[in-house]
């Protein structure tokens, strides 16, 4: 039961950050079966209109959970007791995993994600699964069997009255568009997405929230449904960048069910390299700290709030000591093109295995005999899923694999090389002896937009208009370069258009393993969204 000094609190309570939230009931002051009644509120409220879950658990079983958390009475798990969501490719064996997709309709796992086993063990409480682009194949959210998901900041104008505007609904982002839009409206208080090219950055910069894509291996990819193996990372979508890493704390381990995984050699290593961090106790004090500004960034596209924002969080760095530099990083111009050689390469072999056989859909006219069981069910697939299984198939053909694959591996390769020049921290995968110190003349962190524009219209991403699909496309410009060469990156809420009203981010970059810089610096930038 709610104290009396914690009924004010109780309106708040869906805007709480995780760390308010966990200490409130460690206090006492609230309850779990609080925080889980506001969460299924808000998604009985608003989810008709968002359509961020695909899938919520039984309320009262969850309830009756919450009710044995409460009554334990002892809260030892950094996370007991916080409800938490899980993009619908994270295979959980309580609820379906049907990655957006009519191809696994009613599929339901055995077993759960690594990751989502470390939550549960820390105490989270799975409030659902959340929509997705199908297989994670889209940057708006729109290319789900289960609908598109709305940006709640096109339909909560603010806190206390929630209205729908239909002249101007706007894209959640994808393809984690489901997790942040759920976090964005308060549905939950994290969730976890995944980033192949930015489908954890930009849904989080278009609504508003903080998104963080770690290192490449830091976090098992166990029980995640691959879309793009050597890409697919699993991301954090929270309210904060403190709650982001606290999630992160209690993910990021080595699982030896993952072959991606960072081994424990590798960890040792990384822990072991100087980073800024480590090397300064005063979180606040950014003198030392270089940061790198990208000139290939600034391209023609840009908007110009997006532009002005920039430049904003680029001087708030500076007045907390932090020295700008201007770099190049030269592939960054071809690494869209790329990565939609890649990662559709690798999609189309991975895709291979729902054949209507093994598991998942089956035609309904498999039993005619007439040889089209496979290309009855796939047929299923849709519309863009269809699209990138052609672009990689084609790419993967013996007349094509030179002139498209390996063109694009080596410039894969070309774009890590860049950031391995930039960054003044050694990579830990390539590091030896003689890399043991900091290059001083080099930079610490990258600071860079997170897309192009605010979210676009839900009308311009279902077009059949040939330039908005090419559109699409380009918003992950400034997204993908980090996912190719596997480093951490992060979006952090930075303010708002002064053109839509609608949330704008900034991107944070540093080296391979480094993600304590990262975030350390994203605390402090985070600070400065609200200052004139």
């Amino acid at each position: 039961m709610l104290s009396n000094s914690s009924k004010d609190q109780r309106k708040h309570l869906w805007s709480m950050t995780i760390i308010e939230a966990a200490n409130l009931l460690r206090q006492k002051k609230i309850s779990t079966v609080s925080l889980v009644k506001e969460c299924f509120s808000r998604i009985s409220k608003y989810d008709a209109e968002i359509n961020a879950f695909i899938e919520v658990q039984n309320e009262k079983k969850l309830l009756d959970k919450a009710l044995e958390i409460d009554a334990k009475g002892s809260f030892n798990g950094s996370l007991d007791g916080i409800p938490v969501a899980y993009k619908d490719l994270f295979c959980t064996s309580s609820l379906s995993t049907t990655c957006g997709s009519f191809m696994l309709k009613n599929f339901k796992s055995p077993f759960n994600a690594t990751v989502i086993n470390f939550l549960e063990e820390a105490g989270a409480i799975m409030i659902g699964k959340t929509n997705m682009d199908e297989f994670g194949m889209g940057a708006a959210n729109v290319y789900s069997v289960h609908g598109p998901v709305y940006n709640p900041q096109s339909i909560l104008f603010d806190e206390n009255h929630f209205e729908k505007n239909d002249g101007d609904q706007r894209v959640a982002g994808g393809s984690s568009g489901g997790s942040a839009a759920a976090v964005a409206s308060g549905m939950c208080f994290a969730a976890l997405g995944s980033d192949t090219g930015g489908s954890v950055r930009l849904p989080a910069s278009y609504c508003g929230i903080v998104g963080f894509k770690p290192s490449y291996g830091q976090c098992s990819r166990w029980g995640l449904i691959a879309y793009a193996n050597s890409l697919d990372t699993v991301g954090i979508l929270t309210r904060t960048v403190s709650d982001a890493q606290m999630i992160y704390d209690v993910i990021s381990k080595f699982d030896v069910n993952d072959s991606t995984s960072i081994t424990p050699e590798v960890r040792s290593i990384n822990s072991s390299i100087p980073s800024f961090f480590k090397l300064n106790s005063n979180a606040d004090d950014l003198r030392g700290l270089r940061v790198g500004v990208p000139k290939e960034y600034f391209v023609s596209e840009l908007g110009e709030s997006i532009v002005n924002l920039w430049k904003k969080g680029i001087s708030y760095l500076k007045s907390h000591g932090a020295t700008i530099v201007s770099v190049s990083c030269p592939s960054t111009r071809y690494a869209l093109s790329a990565y939609y050689i890649l990662a559709p390469s690798e999609a189309s072999s991975n895709l291979a295995r729902f054949d209507g056989v093994r598991y998942g859909h089956r035609s309904e006219e498999s039993n005619k005999n007439d040889g089209m069981l496979y290309a009855n069910t796939r047929g299923r697939f849709g519309k863009e899923v269809k699209k990138r299984i052609i672009l990689g198939t084609y790419a993967l053909t013996a007349g094509s694999y030179g002139n498209y694959f390996l063109q694009a591996q080596k410039i894969r390769r070309m774009v890590k090389s860049d950031f391995d020049r930039v960054f003044k921290r050694p990579n830990p995968l390539r590091f030896t002896k003689k890399d043991s110190g900091c290059n001083e003349n080099k930079v610490d962190v990258l600071i860079t937009p997170v897309t192009i524009s605010t979210a676009p219209k839900i009308e311009d991403c279902l077009t059949t208009n040939v330039n908005n699909f090419i559109n699409t496309y380009v918003n992950d410009v400034f997204v993908v370069p980090a996912s190719l060469a596997g480093i951490p990156a992060i979006s952090i809420p930075f303010g708002i258009s002064s053109i839509d009203g609608f949330p704008i981010g900034l991107q944070l970059i540093t080296q391979y393993g480094d993600d304590d810089t990262l975030l350390g610096v994203a605390k402090v930038l985070e600070k400065g969204a609200n200052q004139k």
